[in-house]
């Protein structure tokens, strides 16, 4: 029978979904969560390990030859040295697409949250603030109306197309940057853009674009001189893609007016990132992805992707 391990499960299913759909195709075993120290003892003799954020290093792979593929629950790779699993003959998956509705309405709500800041309003209510005010109402942060205000998205992707979507239907004109310009794309966006184009005539600007080297640091110190003052920047994609003091200097300074997060260049957090103390900045702890409809989603292509292994029609290879 085949050996399935799960060496970190928790995030993707803290008991609200199953694992029957992978208990169907072999003898499983689930931990929460696995420590660096743990996993070669934990893998063990496993044809099949799944993995989240739980590194697979080729020290792991050398100590663990019974294994026959290595699954990633999310759609990011670089935790598993996929290279040396390429060169042992081990296939890597990925879970791609899950996430594209949840990611983009999140990006909104970080916006929105940013626009009229409604936890703390809310918050001021229940302290009784209103009850004792003066006046009929009060605000406590300027509120910003998005209609007729300008979103840049850099990368225009599946995600960053939901983004514009939700972006258009606020009556926002929307601009793209992405080196390949879809069908789908011309659809929803007003303009493909150079980046400089972007950074210059955006009210917010977006960040939907893998982590690659050109976009490593994209939003640093001498492009966030380029855009407008006061500017609103945005990203749920990853953390490596924002150079954090610039960004806290710019926000500090007033350049940037706010910024919404849901990544860091490293995680989960570190008491020294500057962003924490950055003002009228929002920090969520990479929760884009974890709607349970999205999650759900997600099992299932997991479920999927082994199915097609083991029919001996692997899909969703990632280092072929």
């Amino acid at each position: 029978m085949t050996k399935i391990v799960i060496l970190d499960g928790y995030t993707t299913n803290p008991g609200d979904l199953s694992w029957d759909g992978l208990l169907a195709l072999g003898e499983l075993t689930v931990y929460e969560r696995t420590p660096h120290d743990k996993v070669i003892e934990r893998i063990g003799d496993a044809d099949i390990v799944y993995t989240n954020k739980t590194p697979i290093t080729r020290a792991t792979l050398d100590a663990c030859p019974s294994i026959k593929m290595v699954s990633v629950l999310a759609t990011g790779y670089n935790i598993v040295d996929y290279v040396a699993c390429k060169e042992k003959g081990i296939p890597v998956t990925n879970i791609p697409t899950y996430g594209t509705a949840a990611v983009g309405q999140f990006a909104i709500a970080l916006l929105l949250e940013i626009c009229h800041h409604i936890g703390h309003h809310s918050k001021a209510v229940a302290q009784g603030r209103w009850e004792t005010n003066p006046d009929w109402c009060f605000w406590d942060y300027p509120l910003i109306e998005l209609d007729g205000k300008t979103m840049g998205i850099i990368g225009f992707g599946r995600i960053g197309q939901a983004t514009g979507k939700i972006a258009k239907t606020l009556g926002m004109k929307v601009l793209a940057n992405d080196s390949f310009k879809s069908e789908t794309g011309k659809l929803i966006a007003d303009e493909y853009v150079d980046l400089d184009t972007l950074l210059k005539e955006s009210d917010i600007i977006a960040l939907h674009c893998p982590l690659f080297p050109e976009t490593e640091g994209i939003i640093n110190k001498a492009n966030i001189a380029k855009m407008k003052d006061g500017v609103i920047i945005l990203n749920n994609s990853r953390g490596q893609l924002v150079v954090e003091k610039d960004l806290a200097d710019a926000l500090n300074s007033g350049k940037v007016y706010a910024a919404g997060v849901d990544v860091v260049s490293s995680e989960p957090i570190k008491s020294d990132n500057p962003l924490l103390k950055a003002k009228n900045c929002i920090i969520t702890p990479h929760i884009s992805w974890a709607p349970k409809e999205s999650r759900s989603r997600l099992m299932d292509i997991a479920v999927e992707n082994l199915k097609q292994f083991l029919a001996g029609t692997p899909i969703n290879i990632v280092n072929k």
